[in-house]
Parts: structure tokens; sequence; C-alpha cells
């Protein structure tokens, strides 16, 4: 069944209560992979990315009224996800640090002390070097290059223009170059 057809069904079930349940677990068999790769790119932690999944899939359940079908699920989906992230990502940079640089410093730990990651050393450095990123370039340089979204897609999700991503990935692109080559 092409996405388009598993989603509006997905949608009829979810919008009915006799069969809500089933649909809910449709969607989250649907996206669950999806979403936790978005979510653990940012996040390069396994146990922390499996919590705020969750949390996704909760405030997806609890939203799914207010859906209304301006975007595709999908699109949906990812922006709850990648607000989810991003509000994790500034409660942790309030735990531990008071500056960029100490929570990076953090997150790269983060990603060289990961035993689920497994990668070979040129994909651990490509990681380092997203990490480096500021947020916003990160994010966007995340969903273009690994999750292959496009400008539009990415542009609904986060809620910047077409133009304001493509600047974004191009800087992001050109540091990551710069930082591999070192």
């Amino acid at each position: 069944m092409a996405n388009r057809a598993k989603d509006k069904k997905i949608i009829t079930l979810m919008k009915s209560e006799s069969s809500r349940d089933i649909a809910f677990g449709l969607l989250v068999s649907e996206y669950s992979e999806r979403l936790y790769w978005h979510i653990r790119k940012m996040i390069l932690n396994h146990d922390d990315t499996d919590d705020i999944l969750q949390n996704t899939f909760i405030k997806v359940f609890q939203a799914f009224d207010s859906f209304r079908g301006d975007s595709s699920l999908f699109t949906w989906l990812y922006r709850i996800a990648t607000n989810e992230t991003l509000t994790f990502l500034d409660k942790k940079k309030r735990q531990i640090s008071s500056t960029s640089q100490e929570f990076n410093d953090y997150m790269i730990d983060n990603l060289q002390s990961d035993s689920e990651f497994s990668g070979d050393e040129i994909q651990r450095k490509l990681q380092l070097a997203v990490q480096k990123l500021p947020e916003k370039q990160r994010l966007v340089f995340n969903m273009k290059y690994f999750d292959d979204l496009k400008f539009t897609e990415i542009s609904e999700i986060v809620g910047t223009s077409v133009g304001g991503l493509k600047a974004s990935y191009h800087h992001a692109v050109k540091k990551i170059e710069e930082y591999m080559l070192e």
C-alpha cells in the first residue's frame, strides 16, 4: 500500500473512537523507525532517543484530533518529533552548561561513548563534524542529507523558508567539508 493510502487509512481509523487503538498501532509501526533515526541523529544517545520518541507518540495520540490535514501525516509527525527533540536539547543545555561549547563537548562525548554506535571511523568523524554545527544547520543537514527530505518538506516541518534552508544547508556542507579535510 502506498504511503498516502496508508496515511489515509490511519487518519480515518484514528478519527473513530472504536478503531483508534488499532490505528495508533499502525501509525507507530509505520513511522517509529524513521522518527527514531531522525531524533537519534540530533541526540546521539539511544536511551534519550527512546524517551523522546515515546514522548512524541504520546503527544501525537493526545493531539490527533487537532490534525487538520493541512500537511501530510509524515510532516506533522516530524514536526512534533523535531519540537520534542529541540525541547529536550534546550533542557539538557540548561542542565549541563552555561556555554554552547560546553554543551557541544558533552554531545561529542556522548557520541564517542555510545556503545550502540556501529559506524566506522569516517562515519564517526562525519557525526562529530555534524555535531559541531550550529543547531539549525545541524537540523537542516540531518534532514536533507540523512533523511533525504526535500527542502519543501523541511520547510513545512521547521517553519523556515526554502531559501533560508538552502543557505543553512550550504553553510553546513562547507563547514563539514572543512572539518573532514582537517
